[in-house]
């Protein structure tokens, strides 16, 4: 049995409403407290309530316009350095990543890219500090996970990440509300991230059996949620809760070849991650219903006989169709091109670690080709 380590929250508060528990946290230990937050949540109803009583409570805020780079992260621990000793962090993946590499680094004294995975020259300490996250989106589990992803478009052309088990966020608050109001194609592509982590997580070969156990758990919620992510209250806290175990799964069994494509391309080009991910999903999809590896095929089996009895013969085929059927936003159909030399760059780089199966240059060729047109 492969054993299995799991790191969590010390505090996850869960359901509707439960950012109102966000007060009394910054209440019962005033600190000073850095907000980092998006556009978006800042321009909304939910920060219209709390600002009065929140904005006493920190000593200024940050505003994440997309997925942090090395070069912002060290202006912004050139800005507070020395002055905070709390973060926290209100919005979808790139605003955690972007808090949580913040609160790492501003306690570590050399730039950025020198301790970031695939190019850095230095190994980083868990020194960190503090951090509430509260998730806007549900799809990167970010609120729970170990890794801050940081992308370098410009200089190292690298997506990576700064990663220590002291990175989880000390507390999370889910509340399914801060959904309310997020265009079809968001909700669309987060939760599609959200499903690949936990399909990719379950198929891991380094996944243990209360992994899986996880994942599957987060797979049906996702399967309840996945056609009324627009209209059903039930529905976004099924998503948020989908989210939240595929953060956790990702952690303890690793990812595999969509995500090790969907870095690559990220790094690349500014594509929403989710989105990337998702139209990878639907030709691995294809590869895995003609796989003939006994452990994939074993674990396909048990996937469908738990979650869908009725359509075992087929569960690669049955989900591919389900998740394209019952889409909220076609995500497979913009036009996202790559072009060749892209292209070589994504088959050099790219990886299907944690996966049973080694994909060839060729396989991972035939994933991209038939996700994003090559120009």
């Amino acid at each position: 049995m492969i054993p299995s380590l799991m790191i969590a929250n010390r505090q996850t508060w869960f359901g509707s409403g439960s950012i109102q528990h966000l007060l009394p946290l910054l209440q019962s230990e005033p600190q000073a407290t850095l907000l980092f937050t998006c556009r978006s949540f800042v321009s909304g109803a939910v920060y219209s309530d709390l600002a009065d009583e929140l904005t006493p409570l920190l000593i200024g805020r940050e505003i994440v316009e997309h997925e942090a780079s090395p070069q912002e992260i060290d202006r912004w621990v050139a800005r507070w350095r020395g002055k905070v000793q709390r973060v926290v962090a209100i919005g979808g993946g790139s605003v955690l990543d972007a808090a949580k590499a913040f609160a790492a680094l501003v306690e570590h004294p050399l730039p950025t890219i020198r301790y970031m995975e695939k190019v850095g020259d230095c190994k980083i300490s868990g020194a960190t500090l503090p951090v509430i996250a509260i998730p806007t989106t549900a799809g990167t589990g970010s609120e729970v996970t170990q890794n801050a992803v940081i992308t370098d478009t410009q200089v190292t052309k690298v997506k990576a990440s700064l990663r220590h088990n002291n990175f989880v966020p000390q507390v999370a608050i889910l509340d399914p509300q801060l959904l309310n109001g997020a265009p079809n194609r968001v909700l669309a592509y987060c939760a599609i991230d959200a499903f690949t982590h936990l399909f990719e997580a379950y198929l891991s070969k380094t996944a243990s059996s209360l992994s899986r156990e996880m994942s599957l758990t987060g797979i049906r919620h996702f399967l309840n949620a996945w056609p009324t992510l627009q209209s059903s209250d039930e529905a976004r806290e099924a998503i948020m809760q989908a989210s939240y175990l595929g953060g956790l799964t990702l952690s303890m069994a690793g990812l595999g070849v969509i995500h090790g494509i969907a870095g690559e391309i990220g790094a690349l080009r500014d594509y929403h991650h989710g989105q990337v991910c998702g139209r990878l999903l639907l030709p691995f999809l294809e590869l895995l219903d003609e796989s003939e590896h006994p452990q994939q095929r074993a674990l396909m089996a048990e996937l469908a006989l738990r979650l869908f009895p009725e359509e075992r013969d087929y569960p690669a085929r049955y989900l591919f169709d389900f998740i394209t059927r019952n889409a909220i936003a076609p995500f497979w159909q913009d036009a996202l091109p790559l072009n060749g030399s892209e292209l070589a760059i994504i088959l050099e780089k790219s990886n299907s670690k944690n996966s049973w199966v080694t994909y060839s240059s060729a396989q991972r060729q035939s994933m991209i080709e038939g996700a994003f047109p090559i120009e």
